[in-house]
């Protein structure tokens, strides 16, 4: 509908040139249509038109008019904000509900230092703030990060009574959440009196937000016995989020089965969420099969099937997912391609990767990012190509990271190339001095070419910079009777403590007579070989299996998470006991998950293999051009 037809209906040469009073306005004005007629607009030449009108016919020096059109303008989706401004100046006495639409309007326009001059200047002109006010102004210091701003704001709130309602309380908890300031969010809810589904979410999700997973279930077990409330999508999606994190497949079976209570049709989102969570807590065919039930995929769910199935090192399979997105019609975007590579990487398959990359580049003409070239540089390098790993970093167009160097020094500790290790761990050095692990890799890159002096020299530095100290500290994750449980290295917090002990020296005892030798390498602590034996004794992945396996009933699966990658004691280690005790146990670390079973990975000790691939010149070459 053009300007001009919404205006034709009017009848706009008929009004007087004099403005009728404030009642014949009300009678008349609105019989003719003109306090709808704005809102009939379509966009911004039509809405022009009309205003034009309504400032000839002197209609503009009615505040309800003034109002109306400062609303529509700053909340329709063809509205301008620039434009809103410009009428809300002409407003000769503002009240609380024009600076509330303009407060909203700048936060929807991401204008978020403007929402908090606005709010500053409602204060100094003497309009007092009400319920509607405070939830937009606190969503503008969240998306700012603006926690000290947001405290003062808080303390208004007192001096205007606001102090208990639910709306602008639940608004308070969202802001502390997302400033990561959770004690206070957590305040807040404590105090209020009445609790609905919607602070329950906002406390949920708040906890989310700083990955305090456990609390999140807690707190959904807590709404649950109050009875009071049906948990609503958001909360379950953040519960779901929970289980991911956790690696509890069991508590996230509990949540799938709510969903499927409480919402007639789930919906896209939900459902690649749900996938998501089977597929990272090592469930990945119940992870297929609710990916091929999906009717309608879009590309998120595609990619998180693609990234699911590289973690798990079926890469054939994840390359099949991403040509039926292709068939499907669904462009990719450079998150996919992560996606791809990574399970080009962890399959080995190097000449896919190799043709992948540069499909990417030259025919869906996506731009490399340093992740991508993370890909790549791990693909070939776990491949032993090392030179022209390289060589690819040299050529990168942009800064490599020290995810990057890092994993070409591992790969060159792997492959036994000092060379390129040493100039690998100088750049690396450069970019991160504080990760021990990095310092260690090339210190025994040195101790096996019997370079003693500068192994010396490498943990001469490591001591001067208290290396040891500062390094991440690991902790295992295992479900048992419903219920996450965590370890740490020597951890003796746990009423099972002894039995967990005993069970320790019982693993010990039968892998010594299967061959298993532990691998002293692995501690970076300077103590004698009887204190490293020991501390690789009672690791938290070993503490988690053991207890799993006094707690697990032997047909079902151990599945444990860990918060850094798996070292090659812990793999071996894993390996033996999958095949003495005759169970499957299945491991993720921040790289990618290991099913243990009968003795065997289903990595296939990859990183320990020296791989001499047959590359075809083409690709070999294409990659290094452009």
């Amino acid at each position: 509908m053009s300007g001009t037809s919404v205006l034709s209906q009017t009848h706009l040469l008929s009004l007087p040139n004099n403005p009728p009073q404030s009642s014949e306005l009300n009678s008349k004005f609105n019989d003719k249509g003109w306090l709808s007629l704005h809102k009939r607009c379509k966009c911004m030449e039509e809405f022009k038109q009309v205003h034009a009108q309504i400032l000839k016919f002197g209609l503009f020096l009615y505040s309800f008019c003034g109002s109306n059109l400062v609303a529509t303008c700053a909340l329709s989706k063809w509205g301008s904000m620039e434009y809103a401004f410009s009428i809300f100046k002409q407003i000769k006495e503002p009240g609380s509900f024009e600076y509330n639409i303009m407060i909203r309007g700048s936060v929807n326009n991401m204008n978020l230092e403007e929402t908090l001059f606005l709010y500053v200047e409602m204060l100094e002109r003497g309009i007092e703030p009400d319920k509607f006010t405070y939830p937009f102004v606190f969503k503008a210091c969240s998306l700012l990060g603006a926690f000290k701003e947001g405290v003062q704001i808080h303390g208004h709130i007192f001096k205007v009574g606001l102090d208990g309602d639910a709306f602008v309380q639940n608004s308070l908890i969202n802001m502390y959440g997302k400033c990561g300031a959770i004690k206070h969010a957590y305040a807040v809810f404590e105090q209020m009196v009445e609790r609905s589904v919607a602070s329950w979410s906002a406390v949920i999700g708040a906890h989310a937000s700083v990955e305090m997973w456990q609390e999140c279930l807690m707190l959904l077990g807590d709404m649950s016995s109050e009875g009071r409330h049906r948990a609503e999508e958001s909360i379950l999606v953040s519960a779901l989020s929970a289980c991911t994190h956790l690696g509890s497949p069991i508590l996230g079976r509990c949540i799938h089965g709510i969903l499927l209570r409480n919402i007639s049709e789930l919906n896209v989102v939900v459902k690649t969420s749900l996938i998501y969570m089977y597929v990272k807590c090592g469930c990945l065919e119940k992870g297929l099969s609710l990916f091929q039930n999906i009717a309608e995929k879009n590309r998120f769910s595609y990619t998180v099937m693609i990234a699911g199935l590289a973690i798990h090192g079926r890469g054939r399979e994840a390359l099949r997912v991403f040509s039926d997105m292709m068939e499907e019609g669904l462009a990719p975007d450079d998150v996919v391609y992560v996606g791809v590579l990574s399970a080009c990487s962890h399959a080995s398959l190097v000449n896919e990767g190799l043709q992948f990359f540069n499909r990417m580049r030259f025919e869906h003409k996506i731009k490399p990012t340093v992740q991508h070239y993370g890909c790549m540089v791990d693909l070939m390098g776990r491949a032993g190509m090392l030179r022209e790993a390289y060589d690819l970093i040299k050529r990168m167009p942009i800064k490599p990271n020290d995810v990057v160097w890092r994993s070409l020094l591992s790969a060159c500790k792997v492959h036994l190339n000092l060379e390129i290790g040493v100039i690998a761990a100088e750049n690396l050095f450069k970019l991160n001095q504080h990760n021990p692990g990095d310092y260690l890799m090339l210190a025994n890159m040195f101790a096996r070419a019997k370079k003693w002096n500068d192994v010396a020299r490498i943990r001469t530095e490591m001591a001067e910079k208290h290396l040891v100290q500062l390094q991440t500290p690991g902790f295992s994750l295992v479900e048992a009777n419903r219920k996450v449980y965590k370890f740490v290295s020597q951890d003796k917090s746990k009423p099972q403590c002894d039995t967990i002990y005993d069970m320790i020296h019982q693993m010990e005892w039968q892998l010594k007579f299967e061959g298993y030798t532990p691998d002293m390498s692995q501690v970076l602590l300077d103590v004698n070989e009887e204190e490293k034996r020991e501390r690789l004794k009672y690791h938290s992945q070993k503490l988690a299996i053991a207890f799993a396996l006094i707690q697990t009933s032997e047909d079902s699966p151990i599945r444990i998470s860990r918060n850094l990658k798996m070292c090659s004691d812990y793999h071996t280690y894993t390996k033996f006991i999958s095949m003495f005790y005759e169970w499957e146990i299945t491991v993720r670390d921040h790289n990618r998950f290991h099913h243990f079973k009968d003795g065997t990975c289903s990595c296939k000790d990859y990183w320990r293999i020296s791989l001499h691939l047959c590359l075809k010149d083409s690709y070999r070459d294409s990659i290094f051009t452009s």
